[in-house]
């Protein structure tokens, strides 16, 4: 699986909390931390309906988007492409670094360690 950009995985992160959402909705969520136009959320859409990390539907005459890629295997591909990528690190990062996070809950956080723990070190993660 790709490990999706900063800004891609702030648009999945939105998605996860609460969707369907429009891209005004989205653009909402995301605008504060991404300090970005309107028409730039539209685009980073347009890229991640392409790379299938979000699918998209019209409701009541609305276009509307869902995140695909599921979250917790996309946040162990993350977590593990940051820790051998950025921290060059062989083994999978300690799961208590996600103690605390307002995005995964206690079951989420158990899936995650379980994720990261069982990977082959030659592979990517599986979702």
């Amino acid at each position: 699986m790709a490990v999706p950009s900063t800004t891609e995985l702030c648009v999945l992160k939105a998605l996860w909390k609460r969707h369907p959402l429009s891209a005004r909705e989205i653009h909402l969520e995301v605008e504060r931390e991404l300090g970005w136009s309107f028409s730039s959320t539209r685009k980073t859409l347009e890229r991640m309906l392409e790379k299938e990390m979000v699918e998209q539907e019209v409701r009541h005459g609305v276009q509307v988007y869902a995140a695909r890629l599921e979250k917790v295997g996309t946040l162990a591909a993350f977590a593990r492409d940051f820790g051998r990528r950025v921290m060059e690190m062989d083994t999978p990062l300690p799961v208590n670094m996600f103690t605390g996070s307002k995005l995964v809950d206690a079951q989420e956080l158990a899936q995650l360690e379980q994720m990261l723990n069982a990977w082959p070190d030659d592979e990517e993660p599986q979702q």
